[in-house]
């Protein structure tokens, strides 16, 4: 059984939310915000293998969702005028402006075609993600690869330091403190960190495997006979697309997703949770997701609270790119830091928002001021959520819908 509340008419949703707690265990939480009040704000399951029960304010490391978060931040500054989509990003880091990186801007940067996305061959071993001198240092000394014209390739890993060190350069803040005063105090957040303190962890749920086991850190022979199992499903799926002209290559998949040492981190570890890894480690409840883009879905503000102006969101979310991504495979229709938004009945068309592994995610839709956050710690999935928020998505959708009609 789930805990909190939801308004009438949105059940479906508390429903569903129980199915994919009971079948693929852990625990998860939901949240919904709809013309800036809050209709749904549930959670449920356990927090660690030990069975620990999902409170209120537990928090879940949540991948790829934390590039929402960033892109939010560097929005606030764009909105202050402190930032031009359009300079170059050696403007605000002139160290960046090297190996043939003197041109590209931030506008690329944040829709995805920077030529930055190999992470493989920029650091020796994922835990360098923690090292935040270190990350910057080889981003501004790396020579780009950039996408062909109208595509994109995934900065899975390197994208949250690109933006960070952005912020950092610009406010003269590291990207922790300027999320937590800038974003989370203002809007009242409970839980919105990208590299938490010490005194948070004790809330933090663990991540956990299929049925609530304890996810295994691999190694040795294991982990190498799963790597090969990997690439040549890779490699079937590559020499699929490529017969119908799809630009996807292995390779890019590797450099964007797989550093050295990958399978050996810990992201749910105090250690990993303490650093700063904008592209992964942001730890939330649901209610401070849909909180933050409940006000992007509401011209920018909540309950008095200005984040940013109507006209930045509206920049900030015109799609920048229309063809495949060449690393997720898939057209995201990448926007400056937000992707589209799928449901199993079509893409709402103006929601934007960010999904990560392990099935989180958070998004917003300024057509029907709607906003929704959903953090887990079971399952896997692929790089940009899975299945379940898809459903969760769908059945929203289907709710207000009826929601609507009731009302007149």
């Amino acid at each position: 059984m789930t805990s909190g509340h939801v308004e009438r008419g949105f059940e479906p949703l508390a429903r569903e939310l129980e199915r994919q707690i009971h079948k693929l265990g852990g625990g998860a939480a939901l949240c919904v915000y709809h013309d800036g009040a809050c209709l749904v704000d549930l959670w449920g399951g356990v927090r660690d293998d030990a069975g620990t029960p999902w409170a209120r304010d537990t928090m879940c490391v949540s991948f790829s969702t934390t590039k929402g978060v960033a892109s939010t931040a560097l929005h606030v500054l764009a909105d202050r005028g402190q930032l031009d989509y359009d300079a170059p990003v050696a403007r605000y880091w002139p160290e960046f402006a090297r190996a043939g990186k003197e041109r590209i801007t931030v506008r690329e940067v944040l829709c995805h075609r920077a030529g930055l996305h190999d992470v493989r061959g920029l650091i020796d071993d994922a835990k360098r993600l923690l090292e935040w001198d270190t990350m910057v240092d080889a981003l501004a000394a790396a020579r780009p690869a950039p996408p062909p014209p109208g595509a994109s390739a995934y900065h899975a890993l390197t994208y949250g330091h690109l933006v960070g060190e952005l912020v950092r350069r610009i406010s003269g803040r590291p990207l922790p403190a300027f999320v937590a005063e800038e974003i989370a105090g203002p809007l009242g957040l409970d839980g919105l960190f990208v590299g938490a303190p010490e005194a948070e962890l004790a809330r933090a749920a663990r991540l956990l495997g299929k049925k609530g086991a304890p996810r295994e850190q691999a190694e040795g022979a294991p982990r190498r006979a799963a790597a090969r199992r990997r690439r040549a499903a890779f490699g079937m799926i590559e020499r699929v697309l490529r017969l119908v002209g799809h630009p996807f290559e292995v390779r890019r998949v590797e450099e964007a997703l797989a550093p050295r040492g990958i399978a050996r981190l810990d992201f749910s570890s105090p250690e990993v949770l303490r650093a700063c890894i904008p592209s992964a480690n942001g730890l939330f409840t649901a209610r401070s997701l849909a909180r933050m883009y409940a006000a992007l879905a509401c011209d920018g503000s909540l309950d008095g609270v200005r984040l940013v102006r109507p006209e930045t969101v509206r920049r900030a979310t015109e799609v920048q790119v229309h063809g495949f991504d060449q690393v997720i495979v898939f057209k995201m229709r990448w926007r400056l830091g937000y992707h589209r938004i799928g449901t199993f009945r079509g893409v709402p068309r103006l929601a934007f928002g960010h999904f990560g592994w392990g099935g989180s995610g958070a998004w917003a839709d300024p057509a029907r001021r709607l906003a929704l956050g959903y953090v887990v710690n079971a399952g896997s999935g692929t790089p940009i959520g899975d299945l379940r928020i898809l459903r969760l998505n769908t059945i929203l959708l289907e709710c207000l819908r009826k929601h609507r009609a009731r009302r007149g």
